[in-house]
């Protein structure tokens, strides 16, 4: 496999991060039997009128003045104006694809304006500028000096019971005291009918959590889940992580979940159940240029679609037809990325595969089959032999079906689960699938993928030509959580895509961009997620917040 490196280029040794916390008020009500769904979507402006999407938050289902947990984090470069567009949307679909949502509204202004506020309020806009309806958005910037993360282990036992005709559906929302009053921290998921719940192990940014003053009041509210958006209060208690690590040396920490009202109007209220935290760790976050410089190397495979729905090579209306210039949307894609990719690169070797055709001598259907057909040796020099290995592959196989995804996935699948037994973070996967957007195995490729989820592995895919690209869509897991055919949940997102011909008229390299934007986070939250170091810790410091107030 293809690994990369630090790049050559001089890294700045301090990137401002700047955390944004987003809540909405007031927002357009699309749905006529029930409230909206609201999302937002953060773009920025990188070059004329090309608009970049780089995150978006959680939906909230039912709530038209939502407050997203999902924070926003970007670099901040005080010399460069930094254009932003947040839209939201109303999500609809089961896919949350935003081309099926409701548009709610957009604010556009830039990241100093952010900064220099600290809490930045404007009412949203629609396209043409008028107001939508009574709606506003409050961005609330903070900058992320503070590298650790908390994680969590929580459970509850003897809930109140909320729900008439069953048990509740209880989740936690965390927060941090603030000069303007509680700012949400996290949101938990939710645990389906459960008075004794065990939530996932999750992590919170210690300046999100307490502004790491351990110190620090916390406020911790449990819900019962309702679909309806109008969640019952089951109860709340206050402490702060000094207390949480004091309690936890022990055995557990343990709080009483109270409920204010039911206590003064109820003779012997003890509480509404107890709040366990069973573990609570204090570990340092690592960056990307973290796993990068220290050592862990990324693996890049190229997969390259040769269906017979990509039409004969030989005809001018086949997306595999190589123009007298020399041009297909194929080539230009795998020289789009694989440009960026080969820089990072120390030997510049890249493994390419095809799927899809009917190749030599057996003129059997191969799913991952080498581009230069060494199956011992699949590996081409640098971009160029790509290239080159596409185009001497192309006349030598017959276009043919099914377009079956899950078999090389699999394959890329079987080294990330070998890397995951070594002690740190020394290897990362990623697959290039360039595809012209039809796909036969869907249920195969959604198990590979939840599958994949687990392993230190991350998966792009550019659609190629005009098709239907819905599929795709499902896969990338932006908008809500991948499931495999019987319900098995993605542990994360690990799937990007992106059409070509949306970047046709942007260039190279805002291609590139968009394709390999998620790539970094993807990298350094999984490792963090396993408290996995880089081989080379270059920055070794304590994980242990100070207390600003010693005895």
């Amino acid at each position: 496999m293809a690994s990369v490196r630090a790049p050559g280029p001089k890294v700045p040794d301090c990137v401002t991060k700047v955390s944004l916390t987003i809540s909405c008020e007031d927002l357009l009500d699309m749905d006529a039997f029930s409230k909206s769904d609201p999302l937002c979507v953060l773009f920025t402006n990188t070059s004329g009128s090309h608009w970049m999407e780089i995150g978006r938050t959680e939906k909230i289902q039912n709530c038209l003045s939502p407050r997203f947990s999902q924070n926003l984090v970007l670099d901040y470069y005080f010399e460069t104006v930094q254009k932003l567009r947040f839209e939201v949307y109303d999500i609809d679909s089961e896919r949350c694809s935003l081309e099926e949502a409701d548009f709610l509204g957009q604010m556009e202004c830039t990241l100093g304006q952010i900064v220099s506020s600290r809490t930045f309020t404007r009412r949203l806009v629609r396209r043409d500028q008028r107001p939508a309806g009574n709606g506003s958005i409050t961005i609330c910037a903070e900058e992320r000096n503070d590298n650790r993360m908390v994680i969590f282990e929580v459970s509850a036992r003897k809930l109140d019971k909320k729900d008439f005709f069953g048990k509740s559906d209880p989740f936690l929302e965390f927060f941090k005291q603030t000069e303007t009053g509680w700012q949400l921290a996290h949101r938990t998921e939710v645990v389906k009918s459960n008075l004794n719940p065990t939530w996932r192990p999750f992590r919170i940014p210690l300046q999100a959590l307490c502004g790491g003053d351990v110190e620090k009041p916390i406020k911790v509210d449990c819900y019962d889940h309702n679909n309806s958006g109008s969640h019952d209060f089951i109860g709340s208690f206050q402490t702060s992580l000094s207390q949480i690590q004091q309690a936890a040396q022990s055995y557990a920490a343990e709080f009483d979940c109270i409920n204010n009202s039911k206590k003064q109007r109820k003779r012997g209220y003890k509480n509404s159940g107890i709040i366990i935290i069973k573990q609570v760790k204090v570990v340092r976050d690592y960056t990307f240029l973290d796993y990068i410089m220290g050592g862990c190397q990324i693996n890049f495979t190229i997969a390259i679609d040769f269906t017979g729905s990509n039409g004969d090579p030989r005809l001018p209306t086949s997306l595999h037809y190589i123009n007298p210039q020399g041009y297909n949307e194929y080539l230009a894609a795998i020289w789009a990325v694989g440009a960026v990719v080969q820089d990072y690169d120390s030997d510049k070797m890249f493994p390419a595969f095809g799927f899809g055709a009917q190749v030599p001598p057996t003129w059997q259907v191969s799913h991952e089959f080498p581009l230069n057909f060494q199956p011992s040796d699949p590996f081409c020099a640098g971009v160029e032999g790509v290239l080159a290995a596409y185009q001497q592959c192309l006349p030598q196989v017959k276009l043919y079906g099914p377009t079956n995804f899950s078999p090389i996935i699999n394959h890329v699948a079987q080294f990330a689960r070998q890397a995951l037994e070594q002690p740190a973070a020394s290897q990362y996967f990623v697959l290039l699938i360039i595809t012209d957007g039809v796909i036969t195995d869907m249920d195969q490729t959604r198990s590979a993928i939840v599958n994949a989820s687990r392993l230190p592995m991350s998966i792009i895919i550019v659609g190629v030509g005009g098709a239907d690209f819905s599929a795709m869509e499902f896969l990338d897991g932006d908008d809500g959580t991948l499931r495999s055919a019987v319900g098995e949940a993605a542990m994360r997102d690990i799937v990007q895509f992106v059409p070509f011909r949306q970047f046709q008229n942007a260039g190279a390299a805002a291609l590139a961009q968009s394709v390999l934007a998620e790539l970094p986070d993807q990298v350094a939250s999984f490792f963090n997620l396993f408290d996995l170091k880089p081989p080379r810790d270059l920055h070794p410091t304590s994980d242990t917040p100070r207390d600003p107030h010693p005895v």
